[in-house]
């Protein structure tokens, strides 16, 4: 039987196909191994894929990178509009070689969206084959990072991490969540350092950056996403936002805004 996904039934990538979709939430996508490569890029909300039993999670910044044959499932919770290029194996040979979160350029974003305002979704002019392989290029030099908000099934962290990803802005401490987990402070700390690989503490700074980038996105307000996160000011969020990303919302905003030849 073919494999299917979005419009290609079967076909190869042909070096690379590109598609931008929107979908709702609740939107379901069957396992499936492909014997070719996937970067997927969200736009709008949060990109949430499994591959081969390990979540990983992209805000729209951070884009999925699944070299060919890794088996991949993936749900959406929320609204998300993305974007996936899908490139042949033969380009593959020294891109990453096991899945991972890759940071997007502006460059990077700026073909994707071109392609998208014309209508490419498999390139074919010369002009349009050579911006592809411009695509190929920012996957090889992009910065990696295995999982930028690690998910795990422990018994005891995950109902913890759960909570805070239904709440990003509760303000419970991390003591008073030791104890919704029934457990100690020191007990709950060690096993973030241990199966996230970072302070509970940071996971969930991430978790904010991770949640205001999607707001920022769909148009929310700094101050209503300050709200929204806990916050009791603006301020206080911009150090975080400016702390994580090197920029204030503001500044990162005006920059999504701008088209790629400005």
């Amino acid at each position: 039987m073919p494999v299917q996904y979005g419009n290609i039934d079967g076909e190869p990538p042909q070096p690379v196909f590109l598609r931008t979709e929107y979908y709702r939430a609740g939107t379901f996508f069957p396992p499936r191994r492909q014997p070719w490569a996937e970067l997927n890029y969200a736009l709008e909300g949060v990109s949430e894929i499994t591959i081969e039993g390990i979540p990983f999670l992209s805000p729209p910044h951070y884009a999925i990178w699944i070299p060919p044959g890794f088996r991949h499932e993936a749900v959406n919770r929320h609204d998300i509009r993305y974007a996936t290029a899908y490139i042949e194996a033969a380009l593959c040979a020294d891109l990453p070689a096991e899945p991972c979160t890759l940071a997007l350029s502006p460059l990077l974003k700026a073909i994707f969206a071109d392609f998208d305002a014309r209508g490419v979704r498999h390139p074919q002019s010369d002009a349009d084959l050579r911006l592809a392989m411009v695509i190929v290029d920012q996957v090889r030099s992009a910065p990696r990072v295995l999982h930028y908000l690690p998910s795990t099934d422990d018994p005891l962290l995950a109902p913890v991490l759960q909570a805070l990803q239904d709440d990003p802005g509760d303000k419970r401490s991390a003591a008073e969540w030791a104890r919704f987990a029934g457990t100690t402070e020191r007990t709950l700390a060690r096993r973030a350092q241990d199966l996230l690989g970072m302070p509970f503490n940071d996971w969930r700074q991430r978790l904010k950056l991770v949640t205001a980038l999607s707001l920022l996105e769909e148009g929310h307000s700094v101050q209503s996403v300050s709200h929204r996160l806990g916050y009791g000011n603006a301020s206080a969020f911009i150090a975080m936002f400016r702390r994580l990303t090197g920029t204030s919302p503001s500044q990162m905003r005006s920059s999504q805004k701008k088209g790629p030849s400005e």
